[in-house]
């Protein structure tokens, strides 16, 4: 079997779709698009394409490596398939859930949050360095298990094109059954927020179901719920459309710290959640959620 990239097909719809949304936009929510934000997004999506190009033969190799001692051979049957879709989409949503609690794998994946603005081109906003993160671990044991990596790759490729669409604002729920069971625009509008509700929620790729067995699901609520606003990006904004400065700041910032910290807490730096500091003087997700719930709360009676 010869490799089939899915993502090179689906290139062509991305790009239409993208400029339909750009023209519900203008009528519907002018401000959902910013002209340099969307070229930066763009921008990355082709740097990270690259960087893929340069780095995937050594990751192919590694998984070919790994087939090579697998523990069984499972074939191509159809069933081999959808057993392979369901456990990579597993194998993702814990990848993508230690991408945004330990500090080394966040300094990749920050790329894709660091807009905003929530649209189709914002999908496209892509990391230049998975690779040196090695979030393609997550995925590996799959080629130990007996999938075929050409199997696995193409997997990967038809969940990251189911990826693309829920990155919308002009779709707004499903009927029901559908929320339960897959990831959705809803769904991934809270995953990009940074409302303190919804910090650190929704990491499924395909199936929300992940989410909703491992603890971390919150649903969208809407105005009549109490739900505010949606704010999108980073708890601190990058102010900035510099490539370089959108591509590596976090690196950049893990580096100060490595070099500017107590050696007792340096390797913190790299393997505690983001915005872990050795002095409380930053804020997590977690400690922002918390004041937010005390504020909430008010005073004790």
């Amino acid at each position: 079997m010869t490799r089939f990239d899915p993502v090179t097909y689906a290139i062509p719809v991305f790009v239409l779709l993208i400029v339909a949304e750009m023209i519900w936009a203008r009528r519907k929510r002018p401000d959902a698009y910013e002209p340099r934000d969307t070229l930066a997004s763009l921008a990355m999506g082709l740097g990270s394409t690259v960087a893929g190009l340069l780095t995937g033969g050594l990751v192919l190799s590694l998984a070919y490596w790994l087939y090579d001692h697998r523990v069984a051979t499972i074939g191509w049957s159809w069933w081999a398939w959808a057993l392979c879709f369901v456990l990579d989409d597993l194998a993702y949503y814990w990848a993508h859930r230690t991408g945004h609690r330990v500090r080394w794998f966040w300094a990749s994946h920050v790329n894709h949050h660091s807009s905003q603005h929530y649209n189709l081109s914002t999908a496209l906003r892509q990391t230049w360095t998975g690779f040196i993160a090695l979030s393609f671990l997550f995925r590996l044991p799959l080629a130990l298990a007996g999938f075929h990596p050409l199997m696995i790759l193409t997997i990967g490729g038809f969940n990251l094109i189911y990826q693309f669409w829920i990155h919308t604002e002009a779709i707004g729920r499903f009927p029901r059954w559908f929320e339960a069971v897959m990831n959705t625009p809803s769904h991934h509008r809270v995953h990009h927020a940074t409302n303190p509700l919804y910090l650190d929620r929704n990491y499924a790729g395909t199936f929300i179901v992940w989410d909703k067995a491992f603890g971390t699901f919150q649903r969208e609520l809407g105005a009549q719920e109490g739900g505010g606003p949606i704010r999108y990006g980073i708890v601190r904004q990058l102010g900035s459309f510099n490539l370089g400065w959108v591509a590596f700041h976090e690196w950049i910032g893990i580096a100060r710290d490595l070099w500017s910290a107590p050696w007792r807490h340096k390797l913190s730096y790299l393997w505690r959640e983001p915005g872990w500091s050795h002095d409380a003087s930053r804020d997590t997700s977690d400690t922002i959620r918390e004041r937010w719930r005390a504020r909430i709360a008010g005073p004790l009676e």
